[in-house]
């Protein structure tokens, strides 16, 4: 019997007659899609419009161009009109998916209260209450990308001096302080993690499931955007969001951008200069809101 990939990829040479090349291309879009769903235990068929917004959230923050993001959208949306045509599903969940815009795009970025609220949302009666508590400062405290996050092993953080060594992309290494309170928390993480059965092969990694194993991105990105609905919190949260929070807050309160460009772990700090048209954005916030010719006005 013919797995799904494997009729998708007739139905874009039989019926679509397209070039081996772009079915090839099409067919490798849509094996990352299957493997961030896998993660998330969703079927293809089973999948939402918000499962894959957050998988297009993912891909950006592994650093996919916008144009090659815009291309997979494509293959996805094809990939659905052709589980519409088989009669697997009956609703398109692209319809409103829309490709990244070739250009600026400003990150959503919370606030400090509504950070505040993410963290007051957190049960931490419940067995993974701590882990949340200390995965959220982290993400916000250290500006880290998930998938650094997920990777993060005890071995590399050096809690004498609150530093982690941390991977980035391309294996490229770099130094990330810690705040006083992340390590609080990933110390109080720690006491529950010692009652755990471990996995042979995740002894090291700081984060884990209740099953003892390593946790996947899809499972950071469910833990967040559930918290962010029990705090009420109406914007599209993502992990990533706390990344751009920190940047963002960091440049509100003075500081310098070659040193965000270092902490973010950004190649090129033209990614970086992202943030200052957000401070400009909020620096005329404030002038229409604090200054008294705009109070005068109001």
């Amino acid at each position: 019997m013919l797995s799904l990939l494997q009729e998708y990829r007739i139905y874009l040479k039989m019926e679509r007659s397209l070039s081996a090349n772009t079915v090839d291309s099409y067919e490798r879009d849509i094996q990352k899609l299957f493997s961030y769903l896998d993660d998330a235990h969703i079927k293809p068929e089973d999948a939402k419009l918000e499962h894959l917004r957050d998988f297009l959230v993912e891909i950006g923050d592994i650093g996919i161009s916008e144009r090659s993001q815009a291309r997979l959208v494509s293959g996805i949306k094809s990939f659905y009109r052709f589980l519409i045509y088989k009669d697997k599903i009956t609703q398109d969940p692209t319809e409103l998916l829309e490709a990244p815009k070739i250009g600026l795009r400003l990150p959503e970025v919370l606030s400090v209260d509504e950070i505040e609220q993410i963290l007051s949302a957190i049960d931490l009666s419940k067995p993974e209450g701590q882990r949340n508590r200390a995965i959220i400062e982290v993400l916000y405290g250290s500006g880290l990308r998930v998938s650094e996050l997920i990777n993060l092993k005890i071995s590399n953080i050096y809690f004498d001096e609150n530093y982690m060594l941390i991977e980035g992309k391309g294996s490229k290494q770099r130094l990330v302080p810690l705040s006083e309170e992340s390590v609080k928390q990933i110390g109080y993480w720690r006491l529950d993690r010692n009652r755990l059965a471990i996995v042979k092969g995740n002894e090291d990694y700081l984060f884990l499931n209740r099953r003892g194993k390593k946790l996947t991105r899809a499972m950071i990105f469910t833990i967040v955007k559930e918290l962010a609905a029990i705090a009420g919190i109406k914007k599209n949260v993502s992990p990533h969001t706390f990344r751009h929070s920190f940047a963002t807050h960091m440049l509100e309160n003075g500081a310098n951008l070659r040193a965000i460009q270092q902490l973010l772990g950004h190649e090129s700090i033209t990614t970086t200069e992202l943030y200052t048209h957000i401070d400009v954005q909020y620096l005329r916030e404030t002038i229409l809101m604090y200054h008294p010719a705009n109070k005068r006005h109001k």
